[in-house]
């Protein structure tokens, strides 16, 4: 099945309609009296958040925005791999993969859309598990396999070179995209970059003094910040039964990141990315029901990591392996990337750290994330 058929989002009424229910008959739980953010997320704010989710957000003004762009479904090994195409006026202009992480989706890129289509094509898929890409069975969260589905999107676009950039998962998908096809791929871009959280804290010494923010910064998410972490890699299907059923649990699992996420000057998750951009972003999990699939995703990944860890050393490594190519690094306010530990062999041609931003750079500051990508690919043409 090559065929690419047209998509586009069209929730039903009923729909809509359960899920203000829902949101009306939830049960609050106790909250500890006097409890913060170091708890989870506060009751208070919470039922403010999902009061005006309920009440106050306008979903068919958010699907209308994503509809506005041209938008697609293909098979590839047997899943189906829903996605976002815009094409520049110029028609000499680079193919662009953009790749969104969790908890996000294609939303995360809404913003940064009008600010590139002048020099690239757009491509920008929802990854197996993830919005409109319902999961067709296990696998998927072998970032080799969902690379090669991808490239395969992109040879079906017509797209034989092309570059590509993301960030968290999507950084991911965007790095084995350069090792198992490098010869097609022009360069890649990845955002905040980190040390493997189950690995060892970060080491102080030698370091700068924004490397030494970013370091700490590292150390205590290993510490106090992990915990989602470990259970989606752990148990994603007892975690599963409350992301699919209750939409405030849904709505807390993944304002806590972006609350955690988002650039330190923001107090609030609206602070940093703006509640509707924010709740559009839930809906989309809510109604396509992937809040628990992307937990399966991420517990497969987690599982073929550890795996690849645990045989590096065994493996024979060909001198002759083909040359990767160009990498670029955003870096962001929030971020906890530290160069030698995410580019131990020295391979990334273009470093850049912002003052601003964070985890969800696409969507906290599209400008100076377009800025990047255009000033870094503009030397491969």
């Amino acid at each position: 099945m090559t065929d690419i058929r047209p998509f586009r989002i069209d929730i039903s009424d009923a729909d809509l309609a359960g899920l203000r229910d829902r949101l009306a008959r939830t049960r609050w739980p106790v909250e500890v009296a006097g409890a913060g953010w170091e708890r989870g997320v506060p009751l208070p704010y919470l039922k403010e958040l999902t009061e005006y989710w309920r009440d106050g957000f306008d979903w068919r003004a958010a699907e209308a925005e994503l509809n506005a762009h041209p938008q697609f479904v293909t098979t590839v090994d047997g899943q189906d791999l829903h996605f976002l195409h815009v094409r520049s006026a110029n028609p000499d202009a680079t193919p662009l993969l953009l790749v969104h992480g969790w908890p996000s989706s294609v939303v995360e890129f809404l913003d940064l859309i009008p600010l590139l289509t002048d020099e690239f094509h757009l491509v920008i898929p929802s990854l197996p598990g993830f919005g409109f890409s319902p999961l067709s069975g296990p696998g998927w969260g072998n970032l080799f396999r969902v690379a090669g589905a991808v490239a395969e999107l992109m040879s079906r676009l017509g797209y034989e070179r092309f570059a590509a950039q993301g960030g968290d998962l999507g950084a991911g998908v965007v790095g084995m995209l350069a090792m198992l096809h490098p010869g097609r791929v022009i360069g890649t871009h990845v955002n905040g970059p980190s040390p493997y959280p189950f690995g060892p804290p970060a080491e102080l010494d030698g370091l700068s003094d924004a490397e030494k923010v970013r370091a700490e910064r590292f150390n205590t998410f290993r510490e106090d910040g992990i915990g989602y972490l470990a259970l989606q890699a752990t148990r994603p299907q007892t975690l599963a039964y409350g992301l699919a059923d209750s939409p405030v649990e849904l709505l807390a699992w993944i304002a806590e990141k972006f609350r955690e996420w988002t650039d330190p000057a923001a107090e609030l998750p609206e602070d940093a990315v703006g509640r509707d951009r924010l709740l559009t972003n839930v809906s989309l999990y809510w109604f396509t029901g992937t809040g628990a699939t992307a937990a399966h995703v991420l517990y497969e990944g987690m599982q073929a990591y550890k795996q690849f860890m645990a045989s590096a050393g065994e493996q024979e490594w060909s001198a002759e392996a083909p040359t990767p190519p160009p990498g670029a690094v955003a870096v962001f306010a929030a971020d906890s990337s530290i160069r030698h530990l995410v580019d131990p062999m020295g391979t990334v041609v273009r470093w850049t750290e912002f003052d601003r931003g964070g985890h969800f750079a696409a969507l906290e500051a599209p400008a100076l994330l377009a800025a990047d990508v255009k000033e870094f690919f503009a030397t491969l043409r």
